[in-house]
């Protein structure tokens, strides 16, 4: 039994309990004398030591999960207010604005998302047109393919798959940069220097998605409406110009003036959500992975708030 550790008390212990358990005996004579008093001062430990209960009361619970969302709320709002601010100064003056920065955000922003909003726009526009397919065709309908995908793509698809697509893209990375920044005290830096992180790194970040998410959103709305046109002439023979002459009957301006207000819209949220949980990550590699996926979860859940609140608007005003 030398080669035996505490696991060997820790059997018996389990042994015996589990015999009492099923009402069998549970004889531990041929057990060395030292040993059963080991497990005897086990079991005796074991029924007095009562478990404390570590439970949080459900008030408790409650109260601190409503200070948490006060304090993220302010801390929201701050942001926001510094961006304002920031944003006066750079209408103020334009020259100390670092144009070069925003120019490269904007060619990341922008033209290196070319081909996923490509991707992603073309299918969501054959799989609307399919799908309108499938239920038009049963009632003769068939050329009012072209209205559905139309409207569709121009008042809502356009710009939220746009806008989810760089939510997960560019959203995401520029959590992780400024995440990054803040673990290697870069942004202390700044701040030691007296330049305001806002200024620096925030606002170059956001004129770029404000300024190249509508410009995606117009870009995705062609390919969207050439999906559908793709399908309309594989599936229910309507020709081009037909699936054309049929959708400039239903679409205005104002469908492309609500899709590009709501493009301009949710480049904000997702730059605001990026950088704000880029600002506020630990510092740490766990950090700035945990910022990442907290600006893409913010941005689409403020996208989707976002998107309802215009379409009550809208409707409001007869847009």
């Amino acid at each position: 039994m030398a080669c035996w550790d505490s696991s060997l008390l820790l059997f018996l212990f389990d042994l015996k309990c589990g015999c009492e358990r099923a009402g069998i005996g549970c004889d531990l004579s041929q057990v060395p004398p030292r040993l059963c008093e080991l497990v005897a001062q086990f079991a005796a430990a074991h029924e007095t030591s009562v478990p404390r209960d570590r439970s949080e009361p459900f008030l408790a619970t409650v109260g601190r999960e409503t200070l948490d969302a006060l304090r993220k709320g302010r801390e929201f709002f701050a942001f926001v207010g510094e961006c304002a601010i920031s944003l006066g100064g750079l209408v103020r003056r334009p020259r100390r604005f670092r144009w070069a920065d925003c120019l490269e955000q904007m060619q990341h922003c922008g033209a290196m998302a070319l081909p996923i909003v490509s991707l992603v726009s073309i299918l969501v526009g054959m799989t609307l047109g399919y799908t309108a397919a499938l239920i038009l065709r049963q009632y003769g309908g068939d050329i009012y393919v072209a209205d559905l995908v139309g409207i569709s793509m121009l008042r809502e698809m356009g710009a939220l798959m746009t806008a989810i697509v760089l939510a997960g893209r560019s959203g995401a990375a520029f959590a992780a940069q400024l995440g990054n920044m803040k673990a290697s005290e870069e942004i202390d830096a700044l701040r030691t220097l007296g330049l305001s992180p806002i200024d620096f790194l925030v606002m170059p970040r956001l004129l770029a998605l404000f300024v190249m998410m509508p410009l995606l959103a117009l870009y995705a709305n062609c390919l969207g409406i050439l999906g559908g046109m793709l399908v309309a002439s594989a599936v229910l023979d309507i020709s081009p110009s037909a699936y054309w002459v049929e959708m400039l009957t239903i679409v205005d301006l104002s469908d492309l003036a609500s899709g590009l207000i709501k493009a301009a819209t949710f480049g904000v949220i997702v730059g605001l959500a990026g950088c704000l949980r880029g600002l506020q990550a630990e510092r740490s590699a766990v950090g700035v992975g945990m910022a990442a996926t907290s600006a893409v979860v913010t941005a689409i859940l403020f996208i989707i708030i976002a998107d309802a609140l215009y379409a009550v608007v809208f409707d409001i005003l007869g847009i």
